[in-house]
């Protein structure tokens, strides 16, 4: 197959002589036709391909698996390409709908809910816009037939590739398998991704994991619940082991590849989009309230004082945004000592009677107020905010509520004390302390040394997500006439959760996979013009979607 290129130029003058007679001048049209070569798949053979990933790998994105999503999935756009060179078919295993989302038995997954889409000034949800729909794809009732060539699962880790069971439905409720997998296992429910990749006898494969490694952490704002892995561990427990096993086990039978490394997931959107000052004095709800806030937390600035912290101490400007109240668990606890300097206060029982309480109140307010305050500090530009905390700055904890009314205070009273951000400290998982940013960030270069090692002594291609991260979020890049970045919804390369790319975001990686495919296995997609036309790819989806 031949590919031809035209490039036209157009030159076009007009000439006035000093006599005014005008004269006619032909206009000379220069075609120049460029030959390009046919395309070959040099030392690859894509006659089979397989991609085992996770999210990256499915086409999730705008939070959610969906039809037109996975139809635009990196992978399925590189076996368009393949195809052109020797590849064969690609099987995907595609939900039933464009909704998004996952039922059980004609019962929602909690947490598997439909897409978001545009609300106009922010993302929303599907169901905000269009009203309650109906799930229909059901891991117990409509499971696709495979094999599938994209075995790409959302939420997967490193471990996950190599562990039994991850299929099973019976193992769902045991937190011990994946809803997406369990759609692909079909009749051998413990099998693994790897051995439902290599059941396919592969000839070529990518692999895009480790993500998850570190944004499971990330993404719960590194409070623990969900760690990092072990860099290095036996296969299944460490990364070093785990990623040695999939890529011996994948080029076992002489398949060649391309492997990519994990960006830096602080620079996603995910966490740059919620600034740490979103606190506006033009507010009308929180603009009223500066001087009040401001008297109430002026007591316990004298505390910082006194205990030599005024690097803690929290005030509201009137004139400028300001920086939200956040929980810092590297700060020494200073709740004791704060209760008892309040109690120690001959002037803090009237302070106390100015919120409508005894003066024997006193002692109660003290504690509360140190161990609310005892690990807390206003937030700096250092600071990451998952995107999720937009929604919850501002608004009243009911569960904090609830709590202090049980500790004597009136509801009045206790839904002051419980807003997020302001009276009360947004809690660890909203926000990415700079230690907990280290933390991410020397994991990852661990994991990317590890990938780039594994794939030197195996000869495959490797793909660099981290830089290509880097200038998405650092200028943009610009592929034909269009430029993406890395900002949430106006950048183009990022999907409305923030932390997958859209379907352009998703050609543009492709092209990168076949940049590193043609460098190490001779193959010519970009010289014979092959390389995925990025405008061809949408950066929404309409709510109307069908």
């Amino acid at each position: 197959m031949k590919k031809i290129k035209y490039i036209v130029l157009f030159f076009a003058a007009f000439c006035f002589f000093a006599c005014n007679d005008e004269e006619d001048v032909d206009l000379a049209e220069e075609v120049i036709v460029e030959e390009l070569p046919e395309l070959t798949a040099g030392s690859a053979d894509f006659s089979t391909y397989v991609s085992i990933g996770n999210s990256l790998t499915a086409g999730y994105t705008d939070g959610a698996l969906f039809q037109a999503g996975q139809i635009n999935s990196l992978p399925n756009m590189l076996s368009q390409k393949f195809a052109l060179a020797g590849g064969g078919n690609f099987t995907q295993p595609l939900t039933n709908d464009n909704l998004g989302g996952l039922a059980v038995a004609g019962d929602r997954i909690p947490g598997f809910d439909p897409r978001l889409v545009f609300g106009g000034s922010a993302p929303v949800s599907l169901e905000s816009v269009v009203g309650p729909v109906t799930v229909t794809t059901d891991i117990a009732l409509n499971n696709p037939t495979g094999p599938f060539n994209n075995l790409g699962v959302p939420g997967a880790k490193s471990f996950h590739l190599l562990a039994p069971g991850y299929g099973n439905l019976a193992n769902l409720s045991l937190g011990l398998a994946n809803p997406y997998f369990v759609r692909m296992t079909g009749t051998t429910p413990d099998i693994s991704v790897l051995e439902s990749a290599m059941a396919q006898s592969p000839t070529f494969f990518t692999l895009w994991i480790g993500n998850n490694d570190v944004l499971g952490y990330a993404l719960s704002g590194g409070d623990g619940s969900d760690p990092i892995t072990p860099v290095s561990g036996a296969p299944g427990v460490g990364f070093d082991g785990t990623y040695g096993a999939l890529i011996a086990t994948l080029t076992s039978g002489g398949a060649k590849g391309v492997v990519a490394n994990i960006p830096n997931v602080t620079s996603i959107p995910h966490f740059t989009t919620v600034p740490h000052n979103p606190l506006d004095p033009t507010n009308e709800s929180f603009g009223p309230l500066i001087p009040t806030l401001n008297g109430i937390f002026g007591q316990l600035n004298q505390v910082y004082d006194f205990l030599g912290a005024p690097e803690r101490k929290i005030e509201f400007s009137e004139t400028e945004a300001s920086e939200v109240v956040i929980w810092d668990e590297t700060l020494t606890d200073l709740s004791a000592q704060i209760t008892g300097v309040l109690n120690a206060s001959p002037t803090f029982p009237a302070f106390v009677q100015t919120f409508g309480l005894p003066a024997e109140a006193a002692p109660l307010v003290a504690t509360l107020l140190g161990n609310t305050y005892g690990q807390t500090r206003e937030a700096t530009e250092d600071d990451l905010f998952v995107l999720s905390s937009s929604s919850v700055i501002g608004t009243v904890n009911t569960s904090s509520v609830v709590a202090l009314m049980e500790q004597g205070l009136s509801q009045e009273l206790a839904g002051q004390f419980s807003v997020e951000g302001i009276t009360l400290p947004l809690a660890d998982k909203w926000v990415l302390i700079p230690s907990e940013q280290e933390e991410i960030a020397n994991a990852t270069a661990s994991f990317n040394s590890i990938i780039a090692s594994t794939a030197s002594q195996a000869g495959l291609a490797l793909v660099d997500a981290n830089a290509l991260m880097d200038q998405l979020a650092n200028g943009g890049i610009t592929s034909e006439e269009f430029t993406l970045t890395a900002s949430l919804v106006t950048g183009g390369a990022f999907s409305l959760d923030g932390v997958h790319p859209t379907a352009r975001g998703y050609a543009l990686i492709a092209n990168e996979f076949m940049k590193t495919i043609d460098a190490t296995y001779g193959s010519n997609f970009e010289a014979s013009g092959n390389f995925v036309n990025v405008g061809d790819y949408p950066t929404n989806y309409s709510p109307t979607l069908q």
